[in-house]
Formats: structure tokens, C-alpha cells, sequence
């Protein structure tokens, strides 16, 4: 008869991913003629727990490099810009708050799909993808099996050997004559 033991243990108990397109706009000194380049730097972010939700904090550096007076001249504008996401992912077993770890991974890092000029503004757009773990104390239930197996008679060869020399040996092997 089996009988059953409970393994407290660390698991992922949720997950989920989500993509990210958002819009932001900066305003520059000269008009720009066009923007020849956008990239993203420096990208950091936390996750926690919040009222049932997890908040995704993070920020990165967007530098656009344009030119203006007619393709003449160049320049790099740089904007810091921080981000603030709350997302819902479901979790399969309830477990105390206290005990969560909340794990965030960039699977996209942040990049710039589009950047258009509009006047004295630089408008563009960012996208990025997230996946979300929640790990926390579950337990798991085993089986215990309470009846032992047989221990298995253990011959040395050695002793099969000594047997074999006591019956095939004569003790008598001189004789005189």
C-alpha cells in the first residue's frame, strides 16, 4: 500500500508574454529634412506584484540621428523615456504573496520600427516583447511505497572457487612406493 508525501518546492506557477508598439514623439532646435536613423539603448526594467497584477517598470534611450538644412547638416538627439506596463498572467496554483519571485525577460528587445518628421517634432515608434515568470512555493505530492524489496543473496566468486579446489584437489597427491 502506498501512502503520500507533500515536496514544498519552487515553480513556475505563471507566464506569459506580451509585444509592445508605442508611439512617442520628441521636438528638436532645427527643422528636420529627414531622420536617417533611430536606435534604442540602454534598455533596464523590474517586475512586481500589485493588486493581483504585475507592473513592468523599465526605461531605455532612443537616439535619432537627422539631418536639417535641406541634407546639409546632421545631428543626434538622444530622450531617455520610461515606460510603466501592468499585465494580467494567469497563475495555476495560488501561493503566498511573499514568497513570489517575479521574473521578466526582454524576448524583443526594444527597437524602432518607424520615425517620421512633422515640423520641428520627430515622431516614432517603438516596439518590444516581454515574457513574464511568476515563481513561487507549490507542493507536489509522491508516492511513497512502504514495503521493501528483498535483498538479493550476494555470492563471492571466491568461495565458488574454494569449493572447486577442495573437490577436485587430493589431499594425497604423493604417494610412495
Amino acid at each position: 500500500m502506498a501512502s503520500y508525501k507533500e515536496i514544498v518546492t519552487k515553480a513556475v506557477i505563471g507566464k506569459g508574454k506580451k509585444y509592445y508598439k508605442n508611439n512617442y514623439s520628441i521636438t528638436v532646435d532645427q527643422e528636420p529634412t529627414t531622420v536617417l536613423g533611430c536606435w534604442v539603448i540602454n534598455h533596464k526594467f523590474k517586475g512586481y506584484e500589485e493588486n493581483n497584477k504585475i507592473v513592468i517598470t523599465g526605461s531605455f534611450d532612443v537616439n535619432i540621428w537627422y539631418s536639417y538644412d535641406n541634407d546639409t547638416k546632421t545631428t543626434v538627439v538622444s530622450k531617455p523615456i520610461k515606460y510603466r506596463e501592468v499585465v494580467s498572467v494567469n497563475q495555476k496554483a495560488t501561493t503566498d504573496a511573499n514568497t513570489k519571485d517575479i521574473i521578466v525577460r526582454s524576448l524583443k528587445q526594444p527597437s524602432c520600427t518607424s520615425a517620421k518628421e512633422n515640423g520641428k517634432t520627430i515622431e516614432f515608434e517603438i516596439e518590444k516583447e516581454l515574457g513574464i515568470e511568476i515563481v513561487g512555493d507549490t507542493k507536489v505530492k509522491i508516492a511513497i511505497e512502504e514495503d521493501e524489496d528483498p535483498w538479493d543473496i550476494i555470492s563471492d566468486e571466491t568461495d565458488d572457487i574454494d569449493k572447486q579446489i577442495d573437490n577436485e584437489v587430493k589431499e594425497n597427491f604423493i604417494e610412495k612406493e
